[in-house]
């Protein structure tokens, strides 16, 4: 397995974590954990604070994991068992782009989104909301670039290897050269 052990793969929403962590998590033969299927209950329900963070314990309890996703309020739980944050950090056009086709797709296929939830993208929630994804990306684009530099640079997780990558190939090149 290398030197990864507990990875856990940021960025901003419609970056691509999910289908980097999945195919890196097989590479190195490790579980994957997506955050999303951990916070979100049937009919957009959120999980309490409480039920997430107990959630992610369980999850992260055994070694040997890619972890997809954010959450703020999680960092202390899951940055204490983590040794590798790697950061999907694309352009902002590359970013809103992937999110409006993902979100179409979804809404074509209506597709459940995470097991046993019956959630499901729709047009009204995708592009007539105030909750929806891309307004959200939008929004939080630039803050998530300054606080994950701000991040990197901390004596506060200095014991964490960062890993920045800045476009799908190299992405593409550190699962192919991610050590089994």
């Amino acid at each position: 397995m290398g030197s990864f052990k507990n990875i856990n793969v940021v960025g901003t929403s419609a970056s691509g974590k999910s289908t980097f962590s999945k195919e890196l998590a097989a590479k190195l033969n490790v579980r994957y954990i997506e955050m999303d299927e951990l916070f979100w209950k049937p009919n957009w329900e959120e999980s309490s604070n409480n039920e997430f963070l107990s959630k992610i314990e369980v999850a992260i309890s055994k070694d040997g994991w890619v972890l997809d996703g954010n959450y703020s309020r999680t960092a202390s739980l899951k940055w204490a068992k983590v040794n590798t944050i790697i950061w999907l950090d694309y352009s902002l056009s590359r970013t809103i782009f992937q999110a409006f086709k993902r979100a179409i797709q979804r809404i074509i296929s209506k597709q459940e989104i995470w097991p046993n939830t019956g959630n499901v993208e729709s047009f009204k929630k995708t592009f007539l909301s105030r909750k929806s994804i891309i307004l959200w990306t939008l929004q939080n684009y630039h803050s998530n670039r300054k606080k994950y530099f701000e991040i990197m640079k901390s004596e506060r997780y200095s014991h964490i290897d960062f890993v920045r990558l800045n476009s799908p190939k190299q992405a593409k090149k550190f699962i192919a050269e991610s050590l089994v």
